[in-house]
């Protein structure tokens, strides 16, 4: 019969994936298996002398010596998790078998590195709170907060902030800006320079070291180290922004993990970026004139409704003036409709130019405008603007190398002397409006009373 020849215990112990330790009754290793350097980063002689809690994650230095303690009074424990630094700064996720042994005065546990799936999980319950958030959050605001709340449950996110490019105005903007060292930058052309440009204009992601940063920056005051990783928000074939993490503690570095996740987060805040947007553009569509931007119709009966409900209770007075333009048919007819399109916009752009930003200017169809011009002190308040608007929309008009010259006729209601409702006034202002213009036009004229 042949002898069989084993290893050492403690050479099986080494060839372990596992963690096998010894400690005493305060936590000190006494013994730990080779496997510690892979788990842990440390070899096995950097542990022996030290304590698990000085290793420990700080939040769950207290749960684990409580349970240290019934484990010392005699009941093991199979399944407990707890997290750890590693030598390099990342965390790791242990779970423990462990049991005292009362004769030798000792604790063995066996420890097992469970951080990937401890990080798997994580991560498909972010994406999970992530795609539930982009879709049921109407407020881009309370989006990029919760998106910043989930993404630090599982990467360094202190530092977060989402950056915006407006092309047809050649700007970029920080709607969200969440930073442990600086204050959100003021809006900036793309060719800033910046990193986040940088995202937007190649439409890729950027990760980057501490020392590929200080390569291309150079030293940046307070900032020692800074770890930087962006990736952009994609709509269609169009580069809208960026999503950036940066990471200051000079321990941690972001990876290609970490850029896949907020990859798949940029995904999803494009997307609700683009639903609002497109709601937003349709509830303007709504309420305001396409050609002139001006509120339409509804809009303004509605502002002219709320005005008059805070004359009514607080005894002020407010003031419609409804216009159209003389000869403006004949314009368009002799011109053609995109000329006569130019001149209605010109014609919006002078009235909001006589106007208090509290007035609001409306288009209520073809070349008819209405001004509310609202808390006023008395009706010459009214005849002022009037005047006002006489002289700027019978200044000619040069447009697409033709000059042409129009001029508005205007009726003027006063509330309350010309009506109480707002059908009424705008009716009211209509009529003096139409006696204006039977006089000959470029003129005004106030209710009931002779033309000016």
């Amino acid at each position: 019969m042949t002898s069989k020849s084993y290893l050492p215990h403690d050479k099986l112990l080494d060839l372990l994936l596992d963690v096998v330790c010894v400690v005493d009754k305060d936590g000190r290793f006494l013994s730990v298996s080779a496997a510690s350097e892979r788990v842990f980063g440390y070899l096995p002689e950097e542990m022996v002398g030290r304590t698990a809690f000085e290793m420990m994650h700080p939040d769950d230095r207290a749960a684990s010596r409580a349970l240290v303690e019934r484990i010392n009074l005699g009941q093991p424990s199979q399944d407990h998790e707890n997290r750890y630094f590693h030598k390099d700064g990342h965390i790791v996720h242990i779970m423990w078998s462990a049991q005292w042994l009362e004769t030798e005065q000792v604790r063995v546990g066996v420890a097992r590195d469970i951080t990937r799936r401890k990080r798997a999980e994580a991560m498909q319950a972010a994406l999970y709170a992530i795609s539930e958030a982009a879709h049921s959050v109407g407020d881009l605001q309370t989006l990029y907060r919760r998106v910043h709340e989930v993404i630090r449950q599982v990467l360094p996110a202190e530092s977060f902030y989402v950056a915006l490019y407006d092309a047809a105005n050649d700007r970029l903007s920080f709607p969200y800006y969440v930073d442990q060292l600086d204050a959100p930058p003021s809006p900036m052309p793309l060719g800033s320079g910046s990193f986040s440009a940088e995202v937007i204009r190649s439409g890729e992601a950027l990760l980057l070291t501490a020392e590929q940063v200080l390569a291309k920056m150079g030293p940046v005051a307070g900032k020692h180290s800074l770890d930087w990783l962006g990736v952009p928000l994609i709509s269609g074939t169009d580069t809208i922004g960026a999503l950036v993490l940066q990471n200051y503690s000079g321990s941690v570095r972001y990876n290609e993990q970490d850029q896949e996740l907020l990859q798949f987060v940029s995904s999803q805040v494009a997307s609700a970026i683009m639903r609002k947007r497109t709601h937003s553009r349709l509830e303007f569509l709504a309420q305001y004139d396409q050609l002139t931007e001006l509120p339409n119709r509804a809009l303004f009966l509605d502002r002219l409704r709320s005005s008059l409900q805070r004359a009514q209770s607080d005894s002020l007075r407010l003031a419609v003036l409804y216009l159209d333009m003389d000869n403006f048919k004949q314009i368009n007819d002799t011109f053609g409709h995109t000329t006569g399109d130019h001149l209605l916009r010109e014609v919006a752009h002078r009235l909001r130019q006589c106007v208090r930003e509290a007035d609001t200017v409306g288009r209520l169809g073809g070349d008819e405008f209405a001004v509310l011009l609202d808390n006023i002190g008395r009706q010459e308040d009214a005849t002022l603007v009037a005047e006002k608007i006489l002289v700027a929309l019978s200044a000619p008009y040069f447009l697409e190398g033709k000059t042409l010259i129009s001029a508005p006729s205007l009726g003027i209601a006063v509330y309350p002397e010309h009506g109480q409702s707002d059908l009424h006034l705008i009716r009211h202002a209509d009529e003096a409006m139409y006696v204006a213009k039977r006089s000959g036009g470029k003129r005004y004229t106030v209710v009931e009373e002779p033309v000016k």
